[in-house]
């Protein structure tokens, strides 16, 4: 990565597609929140950034979450501004829902819904695929 950024330093303008999955619960660990922030810091240096959530990654876009009985900041609002970082591209995989019986209504933004396959598909188009 720091060659990548070595190459964006000296004005080339390299462009990467970067895929983030978030796989983990948003709180009990400090990967959600570090994971975000990293995305943010990608965006930040114009690349091509994309976010995936599965497995208990699904819980970090639950509208309404209260942490309010846990003592931890709710950052899950953040997830709302990140159209304002060119970081448009929220995948949320379909099996993922399933399981826990969710669906795009019970999201706090907007998403593209993907099965296993077109998962799959997506991740090998990427540059760099990062997962926590």
């Amino acid at each position: 990565m720091s060659d990548m950024m070595d190459d964006m330093e000296g004005g080339e303008g390299v462009v990467k597609k970067f895929m983030f999955v978030n796989r983990k619960a948003p709180h009990g660990t400090i990967y959600a929140l570090e994971g975000l922030e990293v995305v943010l810091v990608s965006a930040a240096f114009d690349q091509d950034v994309s976010m995936v959530f599965a497995d208990d990654g699904v819980y970090e876009l639950i509208k309404g979450m209260n942490t309010k009985g846990i003592e931890v900041k709710d950052f899950s609002k953040t997830y709302r501004a990140l159209d304002g970082y060119d970081i448009e591209k929220l995948y949320v995989e379909k099996a993922s829902m399933d399981a826990r019986g969710l669906t795009e209504a019970d999201l706090i933004v907007d998403v593209t819904v993907l099965d296993s396959a077109e998962m799959a598909n997506l991740m090998a188009e990427q540059d760099v695929v990062i997962s926590y």
